[in-house]
């Protein structure tokens, strides 16, 4: 029995389907999603002017956000590791400073008591 020759029309028809299919659907999403200006030019008056007023402070944190993700980066630790570590040190910081904080009212009110 001699084998079946190749079916190249369907073949070629499958190799197009599959080219449609990854190029054709992102390239659609492309073509049919918004650009930020647009999406903003949608907004009401009262969006956008919130939006424009604390873009600056966004900006700012995500400035912050990428310099302690390079700091965290250069630990020979996992950077999850490193920002465990970076918010406990600033937790345990924040509750000395207020118990620093609760000390020093403690004081003035023992102060005020002894003038009394």
């Amino acid at each position: 029995m001699p084998p079946k020759p190749i079916n190249w029309k369907m073949y070629s028809k499958m190799a197009v389907a599959g080219i449609v299919c990854c190029v054709g659907g992102p390239a659609l999403i492309y073509y049919i999603s918004p650009t930020e200006e647009e999406l903003f030019l949608k907004y009401n008056p009262e969006l956008q002017k919130r939006s424009l007023e604390n873009r600056q402070g966004k900006q700012e944190d995500f400035d912050d956000f990428v310099g302690r993700l390079k700091k965290y980066s250069k630990s020979d630790k996992p950077i999850w590791f490193a920002a465990a570590e970076d918010e406990k040190r600033q937790r345990d910081s924040k509750i000395a400073a207020q118990a620093q904080l609760v000390k020093e009212i403690e004081e003035r009110k023992a102060e005020i008591r002894r003038q009394v």
